[in-house]
């Protein structure tokens, strides 16, 4: 074997996931094994048992060179608890130290861990470790930076924002078990700039290095030209969960009463109903559920433009991505990194208001010469920052970085 081993220490992986923090580690993964490397994956399933109420649908199977270990405990649902109670692996600790030991990994890298053991993680195995952080869980007990399920975090109160959340206090948090365990990790990574500054505002103590999420390469498949368009109507489009802090509950009203255009909605969640309510009455705004990945192309490449409106604070922004690969421009919320990726890419306009918002909004659809011009750039943008070919490259130099700082070697060797 020339490559490397790693080994992938998450709580949730496809099928088994809820959000894009899988599918980014999902990637991650595909990426490593196409570079030449061998990737493990444990992640525990009790926990998406407990917040789903079912087993997932089976997931598509992974390539040659990817093991995956979906951990099971005769304990139910009190084996994530105990690790969210307590910040230690104390289900699933013994067999995921035996899992490490026989196959003996170059690299450890921990996503999120919250309901798999928590920091006591961290000294679990023999190898270069890494940590990326696709939440804000390093410095937040509910991960999202959301105080009190109503507003943005600007300092702690966590214990009564805890009991908002009908959460259990995470006891382990005011004991120093986090800041014992980090010496064990060599790097930190954080998904965005603005990702890393939070951390640091919170207080996490360690430096992070920045790595974005991408998308992999896609096999060229030209547009026909007489695709059909799958509304009737121009309108913007909205991709993602269905829940409060995703900020969709801000755009319906611009889509009340008569207009040239609409909003089409591909999503679901426990906010649905709630945002379903809202629009009754507005001819103007179209719900789809959830759309398969291969149909969701199709309308994003006729959107006007997608519209991100998260009112929470995100680490990244990965749904601009899959806009970008359409040639579809964004319109997104000025919060969190979205600005970040908007100056990067030029691919878009920003909002804080509605007023803002319907502005941006009459010139993409009123200036189709500006319209193409944002979706030229973005797309320009992705080509050149956030695909396989330029970040799993960037992800083997914080390896490289991490294994120097250790003194390892043989992943110094095998890099070299």
């Amino acid at each position: 074997m020339s490559g490397l081993r790693f080994a992938f220490l998450t709580t949730f992986y496809p099928p088994w996931n809820f959000g894009g923090d899988g599918i980014g580690i999902q990637r991650l993964a595909r990426g490593l094994v196409r570079a030449g490397h061998q990737v493990t994956v444990i992640h525990e399933t009790e926990g998406y048992r407990a917040l789903a109420g079912r087993r997932p649908a089976p997931g598509e199977p992974e390539p040659e060179g990817i093991e995956v270990i979906a951990l099971r405990s005769r304990l139910g649902v009190v084996a994530p608890l105990l690790a969210q109670q307590t910040g230690r692996p104390l289900a699933y600790g013994r067999r995921i130290a035996r899992l490490l030991a026989e196959r003996s990994p170059d690299v450890i890298t921990y996503h999120n861990i919250s309901l798999l053991g928590g920091p006591g993680l961290y000294a679990v195995g023999d190898a270069v470790k890494l940590h990326m952080a696709h939440e804000h869980w390093l410095v937040c007990p509910t991960h999202v930076l959301w105080r009190h399920g109503r507003e943005l975090c600007t300092g702690k109160e966590c214990f009564r924002c805890q009991l908002r959340y009908r959460r259990p206090p995470q006891w382990w948090r005011w004991t120093g078990t986090l800041e014992r365990q980090l010496h064990h990790v060599q790097r930190f990574i954080a998904m965005s700039e603005f990702s890393r500054d939070k951390h640091r505002e919170f207080g996490f103590p360690r430096e992070m290095d920045v790595l974005p999420y991408f998308l992999p390469e896609a096999a060229s498949q030209p547009v026909a030209a007489d695709e059909q368009r799958p509304h009737p109507r121009p309108y913007f489009l909205f991709v993602g969960r269905l829940e409060a802090i995703k900020g969709l509950q801000d755009v319906i009203p611009s889509f009340a009463g008569d207009g040239a255009t609409d909003l089409v909605v591909a999503g679901d969640g426990d906010y649905a109903a709630a945002l379903r309510a809202q629009a009754e009455g507005h001819q103007r705004v179209r719900f789809l559920g959830r759309v398969a990945g291969a149909d969701l192309a199709k309308w994003y490449r006729h959107a006007v433009a997608l519209i991100v409106p998260s009112r929470c604070y995100e680490t990244f922004g990965i749904i601009l991505l899959e806009a970008f690969r359409q040639s579809t421009p964004v319109i997104a919320r000025r919060l969190g990194p979205l600005p970040e990726l908007i100056a990067a890419s030029g691919g878009g306009e920003l909002f804080s208001d509605q007023g803002e918002l319907e502005a941006a909004m009459a010139r993409l659809l009123q200036d189709p010469g500006h319209r193409d011009r944002l979706a030229r750039a973005g797309h320009r943008a992705l080509e050149s920052m956030w695909t396989e070919r330029t970040v799993v490259p960037r992800y083997l130099d914080i390896v490289r970085a991490a294994a120097a700082d250790r003194g390892d070697t043989r992943v110094l060797s095998t890099l070299s």
